[in-house]
């Protein structure tokens, strides 16, 4: 199991974007970039994605927290090339630290 930790924006027309509908976002890139998520188990699997905490609507910030848990190891900055890449304009990784 490994965990990386990283910091992003949400700013411009991504601010009107809901805590779930931010989750499921990053759900959804993370599928897309083919990154090596952790699921969890039981009957109805989710990637082991966690916010540090929930934006109000409409509220822009530059120092979000998310932690992702990966089945195998990958570098940091591949991660946040290969994610990046699919995120919309206005939700911006600015570092990524492997725990």
């Amino acid at each position: 199991m490994h965990k990386l930790n990283f910091i992003f924006a949400k700013k411009g027309t991504m601010k009107f974007i809901s805590h779930l509908d931010l989750m499921r976002l990053f759900m959804r890139a993370v599928r897309r970039a083919a990154l090596p998520i952790k699921m969890t188990e039981g009957f109805s699997p989710h990637p082991k994605i966690s916010l540090k905490r929930a934006l109000k609507l409409g509220v822009e910030s530059d120092n979000e927290e998310a932690t992702f848990v990966l089945r195998e190891p990958i570098s940091p900055d591949e991660f946040k090339q290969r994610l990046q890449e699919q995120l919309p304009e206005g939700i911006i990784i600015k570092n990524v630290i492997v725990l």
